[in-house]
């Protein structure tokens, strides 16, 4: 069987970038920040947000401690539903693990999204006890995002302890498979559910306080896996090395150019391969992550990463060749999407980033507008007004195993996130 060429391999791949496109304004008004402070329950509720920082760091600690690798994320979503319940939500598990704490407002009909991810980027087996040196916590997770779980949590007894009551409902929820291979399966659950009824969602992310997420920022992960008859590393030298391959097209992606402007990155995360030094290996597997500001030049890396694949098998294969061997039996490639996040951006006269700003400028603090790759990339992609924002605090070190927070400063957080879901959600008297 002869290696199909490398325009057979592109058209097998379907390329279905979804085009990025502005979120529409939602047609209410803001609730001003005048009004909201003259609700006594809300000047109570962000005095509670205060008074119950100890409280907030000591339940961060235990989701942090209750290790949740992508795909593995039930135990700590237990937790956290307890957690919710504790605070008066209605709490419910669906069929994705998105764990789900329903504040009822008096319009049932409107719902204010309030989400964070429970998932780390770190594997089953990892240590995650929480290790204190003065009022910072290190721990795989702590921030990333032990930070947004918490704040989630803080708010959600907040409301509950000072009886504050919304126009639109509030949901909250803490939703898995947010990193990695996760590609946004719980966000995307979520919308699926609500969409009919969402009019904001706010993604908490992190603890940084000093940005709003409102560019969600397009991806692609690929998996490609090369496969061959293996063989004897002496008796069987010269016959096609699926290994070799994958290492010959690697280097030749690596010499793929891209801009600065549209900004587009790659990166050749995973590389899994052979089962002993003296032995050709019948399998290589490459899993790349490649993301744009232009669904265009997405598309393009993509197409320029197969080719290279590629290009790596023919010249594996006419190595083999030079050294006398036929050509059977060959090097197949295969390859799937491993993660296709969607682009899109909030408008700039939207209610929900009036509403955040709103709030910086109460609290004074300084943000700015920021592209990244979040759960609010789904609803943004698809219209619906989103933000993705951090919980408050200072951190360090994400996705590494030296990761930590500092709660010194979460109130600010965990006030702003507050206050801009309550100017888009409206309080009754």
């Amino acid at each position: 069987m002869q290696l199909p060429p490398s325009s057979c391999i592109l058209d097998l791949m379907p390329l279905t970038l979804r085009v990025p496109r502005a979120a529409t304004a939602a047609d209410a008004e803001i609730t001003s920040l005048a009004a909201l402070l003259q609700n006594k329950r809300v000047v109570q509720a962000l005095a509670a947000l205060e008074q119950l920082s100890s409280w907030t760091t000591d339940q961060q600690i235990l989701l942090t401690e209750i290790p949740a690798p992508t795909f593995q994320e039930t135990a700590r979503g237990e937790a956290v539903r307890k957690l919710f319940a504790a605070a008066g939500l209605r709490t419910r598990t669906d069929s994705a693990g998105n764990v789900i704490g329903e504040r009822p407002g008096t319009s049932r009909k409107d719902v204010i999204l309030i989400s964070a991810h429970l998932d780390t980027v770190f594997p089953a087996g990892t240590c995650v006890k929480v290790q204190r040196d003065g009022r910072r916590l290190t721990a795989p997770g702590i921030s990333d995002n032990g930070t947004g779980l918490a704040a989630l949590v803080c708010l959600a007894r907040a409301l509950h302890v000072t009886k504050l009551r919304t126009h639109h409902t509030l949901l909250f929820a803490a939703n898995p498979c947010e990193e990695g291979e996760g590609n946004l399966r719980g966000m995307r659950k979520l919308v699926e559910t609500f969409r009919g009824r969402l009019r904001a969602v706010i993604a908490v992310d992190g603890a940084a306080t000093d940005h709003i997420t409102t560019m969600a920022l397009a991806s692609r992960r690929l998996e490609i896996s090369l496969s061959g008859p293996g063989g004897h590393s002496w008796a069987d030298f010269g016959m096609p090395n699926p290994v070799h391959a994958l290492a010959r097209g690697i280097n030749i992606f690596l010499a793929t150019s891209v801009p600065e402007s549209p900004r587009t990155t790659f990166n050749v995360g995973v590389i899994q391969a052979g089962t002993s030094v003296n032995t050709i290996g019948n399998l290589a597997v490459v899993k790349v992550d490649m993301r744009s500001e232009s669904g265009d030049e997405l598309t393009r890396i993509a197409h320029a990463l197969l080719a290279a694949i590629d290009q790596g098998v023919i010249a594996e294969m006419a190595a083999a060749a030079a050294l006398g061997h036929s050509s059977d039996p060959r090097i197949e490639i295969r390859f799937r999407s491993i993660g296709d996040r969607p682009g899109g951006e909030l408008a700039a006269d939207s209610p929900l980033l009036q509403a955040v700003l709103q709030a910086d400028r109460h609290l004074n603090n300084q943000s700015r507008f920021e592209r990244s790759s979040t759960d609010a990339n789904i609803p943004l992609s698809l219209g619906i007004p989103a933000i993705a924002v951090g919980g408050g605090g200072r951190s360090g070190g994400a996705h590494s195993l030296g990761e930590w927070y500092d709660p010194s400063g979460r109130e600010l957080g965990v006030k702003r996130i507050l206050l801009t879901a309550l100017a888009v959600a409206g309080v009754e008297p």
